[in-house]
């Protein structure tokens, strides 16, 4: 089944697997250059036809699933070192720098709220190697920057089945840890933490929304939201909440950190749009990290090229005003 011309059902195959080392971070960014408000100019190497981490990863044998893409993978040190998690800081360098005072282990997700079945799950009931998979997607971010991303993971909707959501249940709110020791970005009030986030029910049981627990067939990094973090493709980046501690079925539409902050900058649905300009980045073209400094944007496509996978969801909404 085809999605766009560049989508594809994939069968499965295996990726191979990485290593995070604390040096390819910092060459990573040397390489980065930034023009504006932060919005990545790419790296002055040109990308590799597919970028491959370093073998050893403990998800090495994890199938791949059934969606993903041709493109090129995003070079393994632009994924791992350059990141928005302003926990670590507000520097896209600052995640790979700080985020080593993360502890991921133990680790326990509460599942609550309006369900029949309320659960607590240790991060390791989510890491047998039978219920995962690998599935390539792009990362779109608002400030106008992309990626292709290899995550490892497993379906949102099969966890989320596990708690019996109640009739009334209409969206899903993802929370962060709070914990200013572990997080020194959170020493600062640059957002209301914990940092929340959410979607309607429909979208999250949607078979491409997705709980990721790793990257180019290794853990998550603590600075790629170890140990577990949500993929919603379609949206902006912003969506994707980091280290989630809780995971809670509500009547009424969770209240967003960037959503409180600035209303008017960020919706709450976030799809990627590129008729919808945010008031700092036009949303019509995008810089694929890891092309080199003197490619030309791409057209960003709607809802991140899944549309014909996702649009169906807002038949009825105007995207224009409900961003």
């Amino acid at each position: 089944m085809y999605w766009r011309r560049t989508m594809r059902r994939v069968k499965s195959w295996v990726l191979a697997a990485s290593a995070v080392t604390p040096r390819p971070v910092y060459e990573a960014r040397r390489r980065l250059l930034q023009a504006g408000a932060g919005l990545v100019v790419g790296s002055l190497l040109p990308v590799r036809s597919r970028a491959v981490a370093p073998a050893g990863g403990v998800f090495a044998t994890v199938p791949r699933g059934g969606f993903g893409t041709d493109e090129a993978l995003t070079p393994h040190e632009f994924v791992t070192g350059y990141n928005n998690f302003y926990e670590f800081g507000t520097d896209k360098a600052d995640p790979a720098a700080h985020a080593h005072s993360l502890r991921p282990r133990p680790w326990q997700v509460v599942i609550d709220g309006a369900v029949a079945n309320p659960l607590t799950l240790d991060i390791d009931e989510l890491l047998k190697p039978q219920q995962l998979e690998e599935r390539i997607y792009r990362l779109r971010c608002v400030e106008g920057w992309s990626m292709v991303i290899p995550w490892i993971g497993l379906p949102l909707a099969d966890v989320l089945r596990r708690v019996e959501p109640l009739g009334s249940a209409k969206y899903v709110e993802f929370t962060t840890l709070r914990d200013p020791e572990q997080m020194p970005g959170q020493r600062r009030d640059v957002l209301p933490w914990p940092y929340v986030e959410g979607l309607r029910l429909d979208e999250a049981m949607h078979p491409l929304s997705l709980l990721a627990v790793g990257v180019y067939g290794d853990l998550l990094p603590n600075q790629n939201g170890a140990p577990l973090r949500l993929v919603v493709p379609w949206k902006y980046g912003f969506k994707s909440v980091k280290s989630i501690v809780r995971i809670r079925f509500t009547e009424q539409q969770p209240k967003t950190a960037w959503n409180v902050v600035a209303p008017r900058e960020y919706g709450f649905y976030a799809n990627v749009n590129p008729k919808v300009d945010h008031p700092r980045w036009s949303q019509a073209r995008e810089r694929r990290l890891g092309e080199g400094l003197f490619m030309a944007r791409r057209p960003t496509l709607p809802f991140n090229g899944y549309a014909e996978e996702v649009a169906s969801l807002y038949s009825d909404m105007d995207l224009s005003r409900d961003y």
